[in-house]
């Protein structure tokens, strides 16, 4: 029997994540509250739902990928949710960079009524969603995970099983807190060595075959930031968010983290200049902005 997948937000992410699974041979329903977004997403073989209320007990695996932790809860807890329309038996993939906190609270609820959560937060941008290349850290008790395997296998390249529900939005809090410092550091790397008369480009390769190297230096700067295309799919306004995350966790903790707080800082300080809308790898035109802006 093929799986029945239904998919919540068919923004970038979640259109590429619902059109991957539908060219495998999965039957793939999705909504979103964007008229346009249901229409881009049938035309890539997802039948669209006008309301999500329909869309809901209509599926075997729900994937949600929304912008925050409040909208997760909304859609799983809320009026017409899923906590009152799933059925038993339902997975719920959550993709979105979410709060450990939300993902037990709603897999505590979700579980009364014998639906399974699983926080699935990835990596990898719209062309990872729209190849089935993605990355995955997974928070998941074993028996949701074994139930859910088909379906992530196919929407993605790598996964990792981090643990129990929150463990997934853990690492990818800590992973996008990296990479947040890594664009900065590797920007006033790059920036250094230019004015020391090194070119960009033969830096990146020597870092890349030493220990300095990372997904900065790897990917980011050769793909959008050294030929200022700027155009990665992930926004400043979607960094900063991650970053606040990294931000309370840490808070809850009662941590001390010198380093996170101010990189954190750097970027909530740099929406004076770039705007949330501004591709995320942007944040190097704070370092060195002759080197990096477009020049405009």
């Amino acid at each position: 029997m093929t799986l029945k997948v239904g998919v919540i937000g068919l923004g970038n992410m979640g259109r590429g994540m619902a059109a991957t699974l539908a060219g495998k041979g999965f039957d793939v329903s999705g909504f979103d509250l964007s008229g346009a977004a249901l229409a881009q997403a049938e035309n890539l073989g997802v039948k669209s739902v006008g309301v999500c209320a329909e869309l809901i007990p209509a599926v075997d695996v729900l994937i949600l990928s929304l912008p925050k932790a409040e909208h997760v809860e909304a859609v799983c807890l809320g009026y017409d949710g899923i906590l009152e329309l799933g059925r038993a038996g339902l997975v719920v993939i959550d993709t979105t960079t979410s709060t450990p906190e939300t993902s037990r609270k709603v897999a505590a609820a979700l579980r009364e009524q014998r639906i399974g959560f699983i926080d699935a937060p990835v990596s990898g941008g719209p062309k990872g969603a729209a190849t089935g290349t993605m990355s995955m850290v997974i928070g998941a008790e074993p028996g949701d995970l074994a139930k859910a395997t088909p379906v992530l296998e196919a929407m993605s390249g790598t996964r990792v099983h981090i643990g129990s529900v929150g463990a997934g939005n853990v690492a990818k809090i800590a992973n996008n807190m990296l990479a947040a410092a890594h664009l900065i550091s590797t920007a006033e790397a790059v920036s250094m060595a230019a004015k020391a008369g090194v070119d960009p480009e033969k830096l990146l390769q020597g870092l890349n075959a030493g220990s300095g190297r990372s997904g900065a230096s790897q990917v980011m700067f050769p793909t959008w930031v050294l030929n200022k295309a700027y155009d990665s799919g992930f926004t400043m306004g979607l960094m900063r968010k991650d970053v606040g995350l990294a931000s309370d966790l840490t808070a809850s903790l009662d941590l001390d983290l010198p380093l996170s707080r101010l990189v954190a800082q750097l970027w909530q300080q740099s929406s004076q200049t770039l705007p949330d809308s501004d591709d995320f790898c942007c944040i190097v035109q704070r370092t060195d902005n002759a080197l990096f802006g477009r020049g405009e």
